[in-house]
């Protein structure tokens, strides 16, 4: 198989990258996603109850419009109904098992967290839903890639009905690395290698989220709100250390929190095990209504060989700043560029920072073009 572009990655600075390139008329692409499904850490928790399908974010949840105006413009133009997080009434604070929690007067966030009506993933089947080009395989896991006589081979793997794993090849001129740099060097194999300070520098980029976990419990009504209260919760005592009301606007009500134990704490904790204590935290705060969530789940992300490497142990406290999006001199000099959130100098990890690093993927293609003729 022969393409013009190989776009390695299918969340959301993948499909708008697919997105911008269709609207300069670029159609010969292909997207390989390693996911049986699309979005990457944009993934949602469906819960299907009697009257809806409700959808609840297990990757990021809010933007803000005021200061990201390039993510919040690409939202009109897709049409998609946004709302405001939930802030109205008291914040709960446990400090220590001995104590009750205390409420504490709320505060609303300036500029104003926003949440898309449908959850986040609402963003990638809109932008799917666009691209007219459907070379876009999910399942193909990118192993490695060689560059040869100006011409680059991208190797991956998908399963067949069977099950079993199916080698297959496309020949392009260009590639996006629509996937984290530290995930991308620690997954592909670059024949010739990369430059050592290129690889440095993305090894050293840490994923956004890939240390973290996330609880979601559904409830069928925000009960807590009847006492007066947000669903803001910060614990010293946890598992969970923040915690917010994640309800939809037309549909179930819902909590989450980012469990506040490390990751290598978390691998000697079932599963099972640590949801039976977001569960006895959440009576411990809101009550017994909490005791019975309709559904429940746990996303850690540090176990997820799509998202985190041996390197996303500990939680980063800020986002990372941005590498080089591509070799300075050498072989891979121009022809491969990095396009994940990580890439973004201005967002870097946000939902924000993947749109921007597209767009400057995209930018950076169509000069080499315009060099080329």
């Amino acid at each position: 198989m022969r393409t013009k572009i190989a776009i390695i990655g299918g969340g959301l600075s993948g499909l708008y990258a697919a997105y911008q390139l269709e609207q300069q008329g670029i159609t010969d692409y292909i997207l390989l996603e390693a996911r049986d499904q699309l979005g990457g850490r944009i993934m949602d928790f469906t819960h299907h109850s009697q009257a809806t399908t409700n959808n609840f974010d297990l990757g990021p949840t809010w933007f803000w419009p005021e200061f990201q105006p390039q993510l919040n413009a690409i939202i009109k133009t897709l049409n998609l109904e946004t709302f405001a997080q939930y802030e109205q009434g008291n914040t709960l604070v446990e400090r220590s098992h001995t104590q009750v929690p205390t409420a504490m007067p709320g505060y609303t966030h300036s500029p104003t967290s926003m949440r898309l009506k449908g959850g986040m993933g609402i963003l990638i089947n809109a932008l799917h839903a666009k691209l007219n080009n459907k070379q876009i395989v999910i399942g193909a896991l990118v192993k490695s890639i060689t560059q040869q006589h100006d011409n680059i081979e991208v190797n991956f793997s998908t399963s067949n009905t069977a099950n079993n794993q199916v080698n297959n090849q496309v020949s392009v001129e260009h590639v996006m690395l629509a996937l984290p740099p530290r995930l991308a060097v620690s997954q592909i194999t670059f024949t010739p290698a990369l430059p050592s300070d290129l690889l440095t520098q993305w090894q050293n980029t840490a994923t956004w989220m890939a240390p973290h976990a996330k609880y979601i419990a559904v409830y069928n009504k925000p009960f807590w709100r009847e006492e007066e209260l947000s669903g803001s919760a910060r614990s010293s005592v946890g598992p969970m250390a923040e915690i917010h009301d994640a309800s939809n606007p037309e549909g179930q009500a819902a909590l989450f929190g980012f469990i506040g134990i490390p990751a290598y704490g978390r691998k000697r904790i079932s599963n099972e095990d640590l949801i039976t204590h977001c569960r006895a935290q959440l009576v411990r705060l809101f009550g017994a209504q909490a005791a019975t969530p309709k559904a429940d789940i746990i996303k850690d992300w540090a176990q997820d060989p799509l998202t985190a490497t041996s390197l996303d142990t500990h939680a980063a406290s800020a986002h990372a700043p941005a590498p080089d999006i591509t070799a300075q001199n050498g072989p891979w000099h121009q022809n491969l560029v990095g396009i994940s959130s990580e890439w973004s100098v201005q967002f870097p990890g946000y939902v924000a920072g993947a749109v921007d690093a597209a767009n400057i993927g995209v930018e950076h293609y169509l000069k080499m073009l315009k060099r080329d003729l």
